[in-house]
């Protein structure tokens, strides 16, 4: 009798943990973990093969990659569209992704010079534009309001759970192969597999079907959001938080394997840039449900303050480790950490909150403005975090500074967005 009650008890702790999901969220999840994997391979190790093997510099690198913003502008808009659309809709719009995605991945393992980097980077950035807008409607069609930070919560943890496997990978591959080119290869091929999950298990929710029989105009649709005055509040802050994840990406990597962070007169070990982002995802991967549960009794602007709040803390964290005479590597892995807590806070709220403002019969559009973000982002962070590392280091140090105080405004524009939310 003890031992049944016992197992009803964990039952239900593990049902608060992990409310109802739709089943296609876990198949979808399956997909986009087996993606990131790949992802893993190349989002941290591009910047260090393109700028220390290729022979780029690190201002050109940040350029190429912030080109493929250009046509993941033009591919989030097309791709909300075509999401919405009766004819092509979520699955299809996933499946040219993927397929997309995989050949940029074979064309970067191929590059040379800055030219073919950049080709590159417009075709990759193509493919990531139809990808998240379809994604995310996914998602937010197989979500209800009393779970919806969870189900996004579930997607982000299937990244970051990729992410980590595929940091690790990598890391093994470079050590055994001693190419960074093959990194892309494996990526391709977990495009692949993504394509042959969303081919096999993902089909139109019911949300889906019924939105098909209330369909507008696209050009309806379109105007209908950028006249959202809500909505464009949050665009405006969320591009900061688009800002910060690039330098994530593809600031610091380099940063961590060029720059003096340790008192020695080199930068971070390979391995040890390795064991330092490993770090930063399995954090997230630990906190992701719990930060979630803890931040659903807020309101969705006081998560994303609290998340601001924390990524101003570690790009101080950043500086210190840049500036300090020792514990260099302590430094970095306590700035890491807390990147890790703020990304988790950021992500579900971000896209429950677009989910909220959006018609059902919009939300692809919504999505793909929301995307749109994520491209002006990486447009402008990759080139300035490049255009920082090739200055001289008292540059280069004061540069993260910038950040904290970016997040005042951030903090301004979210109280602002709080008072009109009601509306």
């Amino acid at each position: 009798m003890t031992s049944k009650l016992m197992k009803l008890a964990s039952q239900s702790q593990l049902s608060s943990w992990l409310p109802s999901i739709h089943p296609q969220v876990w198949i979808f999840a399956i997909g986009r973990f087996l993606s990131e994997v790949g992802t893993g391979c190349t989002l941290f190790y591009a910047p260090i093969f393109f700028v220390n093997e290729v022979g780029l510099s690190a201002t050109s690198v940040g350029v190429a990659l912030g080109s493929a913003s250009i046509s993941g502008i033009v591919g989030r808009i097309v791709g909300g569209s075509l999401a919405d659309s009766e004819h092509w809709g979520r699955r299809r719009t996933l499946l040219l992704a993927t397929a997309i995605s995989a050949i940029a991945s074979l064309v970067l393992a191929a590059t040379n010079d800055f030219t073919i980097l950049v080709i590159g980077s417009l075709i990759s950035g193509l493919g990531i534009g139809f990808y998240w807008p379809a994604a995310e409607a996914v998602v937010a069609d197989a979500s209800q309001i009393d779970n919806r930070r969870e189900t996004f919560a579930i997607a982000r943890l299937a990244d970051n759970l990729g992410l980590a496997i595929g940091i690790m990978l990598a890391g093994f591959l470079i050590s055994i192969i001693g190419s960074y080119r093959w990194l892309f290869v494996v990526d391709a091929i977990s495009f692949l597999m993504f394509f042959g999950v969303v081919y096999v298990g993902i089909s139109k929710t019911e949300q889906q079907q019924i939105k098909e029989l209330e369909r507008k105009e696209y050009i309806t649709s379109w105007m209908a959001v950028l006249s959202d005055r809500r909505f464009l509040v949050y665009i405006a802050v969320n591009i900061f938080f688009t800002i910060y994840i690039s330098q994530i990406h593809s600031t610091l990597p380099l940063y961590f394997k060029n720059f003096v962070i340790k008192s020695t007169t080199e930068g971070f070990a390979q391995t040890t840039i390795s064991v330092l982002f490993t770090w930063h995802l399995v954090l997230a991967i630990i906190f992701q449900l719990p930060v979630t549960t803890f931040l659903k009794r807020c309101s969705h602007t006081l998560a994303l303050t609290v998340s601001a709040i924390l990524w101003g803390v570690g790009f101080g964290l950043i500086w210190v480790s840049g500036t300090a005479p020792s514990y260099n590597l302590a430094w970095v892995a306590l700035a890491l950490g807390v990147f890790a807590v703020a990304i988790v806070s950021y992500t579900p709220s971000a896209a429950s909150l677009v989910t909220e403002l959006a018609p059902e019969n919009q939300r692809g559009v919504y999505f793909s403005v929301n995307a749109v973000c994520w491209a002006i982002g990486s447009f402008i962070g990759h080139p300035l975090g490049g255009w920082a590392l090739d200055q001289p280091p008292i540059i280069t140090n004061t540069f993260w500074l910038g950040f904290p105080l970016s997040v005042l405004i951030v903090v301004v524009i979210l109280q602002y967005l709080n008072r009109i939310l009601p509306e």
